[in-house]
């Protein structure tokens, strides 16, 4: 969530950030009134609190004058009076004090239910505008072309029995899949390259849960309005779209030692997604599809880092796109095209022949300190207090990229041309047709 104190400070700026997504400015006055109604609910309870104190030593002071004449055998009538009314006055005010804490804590839930619906505030520069009015910052390479007619990704991977898709739909329904014999293979070798590559830079390997606790996926901001993700009701566990959610739940609740730099991790998982609101997108292939294989990048890093830190993560994606010769593009995405927990994200997009348009492959986004504040991962600062850390992610090799990656390298003779860094991963250099 966001800073509280940005937001009583510069509601205006929060206003402009929510404008920017096309997101609800309502929400920034909502969270405010609530906010106000939890202050002084608090002031409330906290005051009836200090009352009882005083109370209840008003009842010691009587239940004593009562009990010190009892023994001197003076009479009790009005002693007993005033005993018997400051107990009635504490037990009225104790009622009081319990209905005035349930308030302060339901006021407080409200607050912060009120303040996770306000998006993370957009970085400056970030273009506005929804998802068409994305920025393009640089293209490498150029589109691939060819001398004969070239095949789809799918077309390629049933000659070359690397896809199933009819078998996978018939196992799991549409948008599943088999990757079969050289698919598998390629897929892995890819991963496989893609975790050489976290590792040679610093990244801790992980293998990730897939399942998580709604508290955690709440935490990294996959719950608000997203359609997506897939819950398990009996269990009340969600299945992960990307191991980004449980790498972040990784050091929930945690005070990090950032002093020797960030800390890095590369998640290996797979990766379940509804794909809601997708009817009759990308039905052929494996392009969007339910269930896929990830390598994901994730880091906690000093908030004053996070920029630099996010130029490092695009140049890593960078340097697997390169090994895998192909020519994509980099886009700056557009405010109203971001998560609600990223304040900014390039994605890295390639092209793909057949369907003659870049496709993304790779994202990167800055979340800054949004899933920390929610998670509570804190850093050590001056003087012994702790302030959120920030965090990022950013993917480096996926199913998805074996589209781009038979697409540009497929052959007149229906072969596939194996990228040369990624041939001693996988042990062949060309895949041929069956």
């Amino acid at each position: 969530m966001i800073d509280i104190k940005l937001l009583r400070d510069h509601p205006d700026l929060v206003r402009a950030s929510q404008r920017s997504r096309g997101a609800d400015e309502g929400l920034v006055d909502a969270a405010l009134s609530a906010d106000e109604v939890r202050r002084s609910s608090l002031q409330e309870f906290e005051a009836a609190r200090g009352q009882q104190k005083s109370v209840s030593k008003n009842v010691g002071a009587a239940m004593g004058a009562l009990n010190a004449a009892k023994k001197k055998g003076e009479p009790t009538d009005d002693l007993e009076k005033a005993a018997q009314q400051a107990r009635d006055d504490a037990t009225a005010l104790s009622t009081r004090v319990k209905e005035l804490e349930q308030a302060s804590s339901d006021a407080s839930r409200a607050f912060e239910k009120a303040l996770k619906q306000i998006d993370n505030i957009v970085i400056d520069g970030v273009p506005p505008g929804g998802e068409d009015d994305f920025v393009e910052l640089e293209k490498v390479g150029e589109p691939t072309t060819f001398d004969f007619e070239p095949l789809d990704h799918l077309a390629l991977g049933e000659r070359l029995g690397a896809i199933d898709m009819e078998r996978g739909a018939k196992v799991g329904g549409s948008r599943f899949y088999f990757l079969t014999g050289v698919g598998a293979r390629l897929e892995l070798a890819m991963l496989n390259m893609a975790i050489a590559q976290a590792v040679e830079h610093g990244f801790t390997p992980m293998i990730t849960p897939t399942l998580v606790r709604p508290e955690i996926m709440d935490g990294t901001g996959y719950l608000d309005a997203h359609e997506d993700v897939y819950h398990l009701p009996a269990d009340d566990l969600y299945l992960v779209g990307t191991s980004e959610v449980a790498l972040a739940g990784y050091h929930k609740d945690e005070i990090l030692d950032l002093s020797d730099g960030p800390r890095r991790y590369a998640g290996w998982s797979s990766c379940y997604r509804r794909e809601a609101g997708s009817h009759g997108k990308d039905t052929r292939g494996i392009i969007r599809v339910h269930q896929f294989q990830k390598v994901e990048m994730f880091v906690y890093c000093k908030p004053e880092d996070a920029e630099a830190e996010h130029q490092r993560l695009l140049g890593w994606e960078r340097d697997m796109l390169g090994k895998m010769e192909l020519p994509y593009r980099i886009i700056d995405t557009a405010a109203g095209d971001l998560g609600g927990s990223a304040a900014r994200k390039f994605d890295c997009e390639a092209w793909v022949p057949t369907q003659g348009r870049y496709r993304e492959l790779t994202s990167t986004s800055n979340c800054t300190t949004y899933q920390a504040r929610r998670l509570g991962v804190r850093q050590r600062v001056e003087g012994g207090k702790t302030e959120p850390v920030a965090t990022l992610n950013g993917t480096l090799a996926t199913t998805r990229w074996l589209v781009a990656i038979l697409e540009n390298h497929q052959q007149a003779d229906g072969s596939v041309r194996v990228p040369e860094a990624l041939q001693p991963f996988l042990g062949l250099d060309v895949l041929k047709p069956l």
